[in-house]
């Protein structure tokens, strides 16, 4: 059975699902044809049910979860690994009310975690990630959300930060950082969707038990080329809850999706959002 697959081109993704889309491991019978794109354009293609497994923003996930279910494996979720507010000059946090603010997508984790934790924000604009610190050098923006590789590379470009909105997120819920799922259309076959799940931890498996496997892949699409910086990119971003959500996991993203409820910021949920089969 051949099924559409939408992965984002950062070096979390194509490390988990190198093996998966390569065949390293038994599809049990699956295929796939391949979309690769920006976070925020895979957002967008979920919200037109275009595609039947999608990574997706967990902000994302809301506006489309009437089509789909959030996998078990796959996803990125942890600790100390959320989104970066910087500018170029000192910006007090009781200052951004008055500031622009570079976003990477609307629907993105990372600008509901701005919106929850700097509610005064009035100016958003969105950009591509990979040009947010280009923004705030040439003044196009005063300040920035940076995700992906963006935090391991803004001090060096000359720019500071206004808050750690992952730390933030995790001293006022106490949870881990709900970033991106792998989500798949609800109209799938359950026993299909079990079998998807079941080959992406394999995939998960294989990328951590043999790392270098996946060295082309990744290096083909990472924007950020520099070796050093995709390892600590992946290594940040691929952990257990990888492998699988769990139920501390469920109970993170329940959480995330409680908070941007009581502010008005997402659509009401279906009550099934996880797909539990295997």
């Amino acid at each position: 059975m051949k099924l559409t697959l939408a992965i984002s081109t950062c070096p979390n993704d194509t490390f988990v699902f190198d093996a998966l889309v390569h065949h390293k491991i038994d599809t049990e019978g699956l295929t796939f044809d391949l979309h690769l794109a920006d976070v925020e354009e895979l957002n967008k293609l979920a919200l037109e049910a275009s595609v039947d497994i999608t990574k997706l923003s967990y902000h994302a996930y809301a506006y489309v979860a009437k089509d789909y279910l959030i996998l078990s494996s796959g996803g990125a979720l942890g600790r100390g690994n959320g989104p970066l507010f910087v500018s170029k000059k000192k910006i007090y946090p009781d200052e951004v009310g008055d500031i622009t603010v570079a976003i990477p997508g609307k629907r993105t984790t990372a600008a509901m975690l701005l919106r929850l934790a700097f509610p005064s924000v009035k100016r958003a604009r969105e950009y591509l990630f990979s040009d947010i610190e280009s923004a705030i050098l040439d003044n196009e923006a005063d300040a920035g959300v940076l995700i992906h590789e963006g935090r391991f590379t803004y001090r060096k470009k000359g720019l500071r930060p206004i808050a750690d909105l992952g730390e933030w997120w995790e001293n006022e819920s106490n949870q881990p950082i709900p970033l991106g799922n792998i989500a798949i259309k609800r109209g799938i076959p359950s026993d299909v969707r079990a079998k998807f799940d079941r080959v992406l931890r394999r995939s998960v498996e294989f990328a951590l038990n043999n790392p270098k496997e996946s060295s082309e892949f990744v290096r083909r699409y990472a924007r950020e080329m520099d070796e050093d910086v995709m390892r600590k990119h992946i290594a940040l971003f691929v952990n257990q809850s990888t492998v699988d959500l769990g139920d501390e996991g469920r109970k993170a993203v329940q959480v995330f999706f409680d908070a941007a409820r009581e502010i008005n910021a997402i659509p009401e949920l279906p009550e099934q959002i996880f797909n539990f089969d295997r």
